[in-house]
């Protein structure tokens, strides 16, 4: 059954839950700029101005408009349907207003010429895709103060690297997310609930470009591919496809409604995220081993039970979060000592979005 049935009906309850800081809420990103700002993208020049060019051009810079679908399809969804929708709505405007807000920021921080520029470029995609999200929330009336978001939201701060990671890994898993959901509703036009998901084929080629931006930065800086830094790849692999797999699984009444069984559309999504990731990472999780797949459940169980504590309150609630949290770092440790598949990185490092 579904978590989320706690329902959002103000834009106040939106900003809240935009605002929550679980471990499966997206989070916004803090960084050492002057380090940012130290890079060099000189081995992949020529594949950097290629794509820099894309940038300029703005193929997708007239597709974020919305039509008389949107005005007529506001749909009278079954409750639980509406929770998770809102739910999903609201995760996906926050995920690209965070990337709009750092992007945003690393271009005003830093003055190397390459990275201002990218970042400029990257911060104008975000800001539409979180604008059109937000537009379909005011449909409903639960729309999210953006602003408020940015003055309220709590920073982490991650190492450039990590932000060159988990930045990397969320470009393209978004990718992989959307594009298999539209390849879905192109095979089956009558689950299309709402208009939004007509929008996601070029939308999603946005996620891809941002993620080869960052596949040229990490292959411009191999030193970020080797040695110790292998583990932390390994690290944010895992973390990114386990917070994933969590997250889907309560949401069940979406992914009914789109066709979807959760841990099938999760399968495939990291089927396709690890085949675009052999660009750039030397290794690939083993996600068909059989620990893997019992690792991702179990910490689905625990995350289930750990949201139902926090839900109760008080100090035992704590007490046993605390213990599910502990539970959870052993299962993660367990998986993450799964040996992964080596991957010798091509030539050329670009790729095309062809899933």
């Amino acid at each position: 059954m579904s978590t989320l049935m706690d329902d959002i009906k103000t834009t106040k309850d939106a900003l809240d839950k935009a605002r929550d800081e679980s471990i499966i809420s997206p989070r916004f990103y803090s960084t050492d700029y002057a380090a940012v700002d130290r890079i060099d993208i000189t081995p992949v020049r020529a594949e950097w101005d290629a794509m820099m060019q894309e940038f300029r051009d703005d193929p997708n810079g007239e597709h974020f408009q919305r039509d008389d679908a949107f005005r007529a399809r506001v749909a009278d969804l079954e409750p639980e349907l509406r929770a998770e929708f809102y739910d999903f709505l609201i995760s996906s405007a926050t995920s690209e207003f965070s990337g709009c807000v750092l992007y945003n920021e690393i271009k005003r921080r830093v003055n190397n010429p390459d990275i201002k520029e990218l970042m400029g470029y990257m911060a104008r995609d975000e800001s539409r895709h979180a604008g059109f999200i937000n537009q379909s929330l005011k449909d409903f009336g639960v729309n999210i103060d953006l602003g408020d978001l940015k003055r309220t939201k709590k920073y982490t701060y991650f190492k450039p690297k990590y932000i060159f990671y988990a930045t990397y890994l969320s470009e393209k898993i978004g990718y992989a997310r959307y594009i298999t959901i539209f390849r879905q509703l192109q095979r089956h036009p009558e689950l299309q609930f709402h208009p939004i998901y007509s929008w996601f084929e070029q939308w999603c080629n946005d996620e891809f470009r941002h993620g080869e931006a960052f596949a040229l930065i990490l292959r411009a800086n191999p030193h970020l591919l080797q040695g110790h830094n292998r583990l932390w790849i390994k690290f944010f692999l895992l973390a990114v496809y386990a917070t994933m797999y969590v997250r889907d699984h309560t949401r069940p009444a979406l992914h009914k409604a789109l066709g979807f069984d959760p841990t099938g559309y999760d399968y495939e999504v990291f089927r396709i995220t690890s085949e675009i990731t052999r660009q750039t990472f030397p290794l690939t999780l083993d996600i068909d081993h059989p620990r893997f797949r019992q690792g991702m459940e179990t910490l689905r169980e625990l995350g289930a039970a750990s949201e139902l504590a926090r839900k109760q309150g008080g100090v035992l609630s704590s007490v046993k979060r605390l213990w599910l949290g502990a539970k959870a770092s052993v299962v993660f440790a367990s998986v993450y000592l799964i040996p992964s598949k080596a991957n010798a990185l091509p030539e050329r490092v670009r790729l095309a979005p062809v899933w």
